[in-house]
């Protein structure tokens, strides 16, 4: 009973171990055999209740595997779901994160896509910054799915400015696409690039309906590309298989942040969920950009394969 009752002073009611010592009329070195064994026997369970599903172990292997300063694997009961149900639940975990590590001073960048829409939508208060948008506008979206729109919403919700492009994602020429970086409203928001700290991204997959460059390309572009080892996409940047990036005159027909500065952004948080996308998300990893990364737990566990027969080099 003796060990009980010290253990219920410790943990319950937040006595120190020097207090409970003192009461006891032992040593506060014994106050410490005492918590530890009774830990070890049973008698004290310590369980934590996440306010998200999340599974902490697996997160901790997926980032030491991949050197990432976090990772948040959504647990596996929460993983089976179908995608829009899954893209709302990982987008609501990025917000969690997005709200949790922004402070003030902070600008904050934003890439569209399904996810970091979902994201938008789930994130309640951050602290005032201004929110600046990546790349263009894909063609064909909703209006209320573009991203414009969505760096609206989350500049509402942060009491920031608000730095839009108003421009597609990809221009037909090179001509066409300096004219309208130079065009101010565009201008101002490519300076803003500079200023960035922090941003979110989604992991394309190049294939269909998984990347939104893919998609607004023509089928000859498409192969074009792939037959150069386009494996993933991240704000309109491509990578190969091998995290390295690829250099396919893309860069010159989309409106989009360079790689160069994405790279230099200090923090890149991630969203990649849904297993056809899971060598893409490998690809982006193995580049560095990203710092922390959101995903579901099937794609974790296939992250952990291929980074086990294909370790990271050093």
């Amino acid at each position: 009973m003796t060990a009980a009752s010290i253990a219920h002073r410790f943990f319950v009611a937040g006595r120190s171990k020097l207090e409970i010592a003192e009461e006891f009329g032992i040593s506060r070195f014994k106050v410490a055999r005492i918590l530890t064994s009774a830990q070890e026997t049973g008698l004290i369970k310590i369980s934590f209740e996440l306010p998200f599903p999340v599974d902490v172990e697996q997160s901790e292997r997926l980032r030491t595997a991949y050197g990432l300063r976090r990772a948040l694997v959504l647990n596996r009961a929460h993983s089976k779901a179908e995608r829009p149900e899954l893209r709302r639940r990982v987008g609501a975990l990025a917000a969690q994160l997005l709200s949790e590590i922004t402070v003030p001073g902070d600008v904050i960048g934003l890439s569209w896509a399904r996810s970091v829409n979902a994201m938008a939508e789930a994130v309640r208060s951050l602290p005032k910054c201004p929110i600046v948008q990546l790349c263009g506008v894909q063609a064909g979206m909703d209006m209320r799915d573009r991203s414009v729109e969505t760096v609206g919403r989350v500049a509402a919700v942060a009491g920031g400015e608000s730095y839009p492009i108003y421009g597609p994602l990809v221009l037909p020429d090179r001509r066409t696409t300096e004219i309208l970086r130079n065009q101010p409203g565009i201008a101002e928001t490519f300076e803003q690039f500079h200023h960035l700290t922090k941003a979110v991204v989604s992991i394309g997959a190049w294939q269909e309906n998984e990347s939104t460059v893919y998609d607004s390309l023509s089928p000859a572009e498409r192969e074009s590309i792939r037959e150069r080892g386009a494996t993933a996409e991240i704000a309109a940047r491509l990578f190969d298989a091998d995290g390295n990036e690829l250099s396919t005159g893309l860069a010159h027909h989309v409106l989009a942040i360079p790689h160069e500065q994405l790279r230099a952004v200090p923090e890149v948080i991630a969203v990649g969920y849904t297993t056809p996308k899971a060598r893409a998300i490998d690809a982006v990893l193995r580049s560095g950009i990203v710092t922390s990364l959101i995903t579901d737990f099937d794609v974790s566990e296939l992250l952990l394969q291929l980074v086990a027969h294909r370790p990271l080099q050093t």
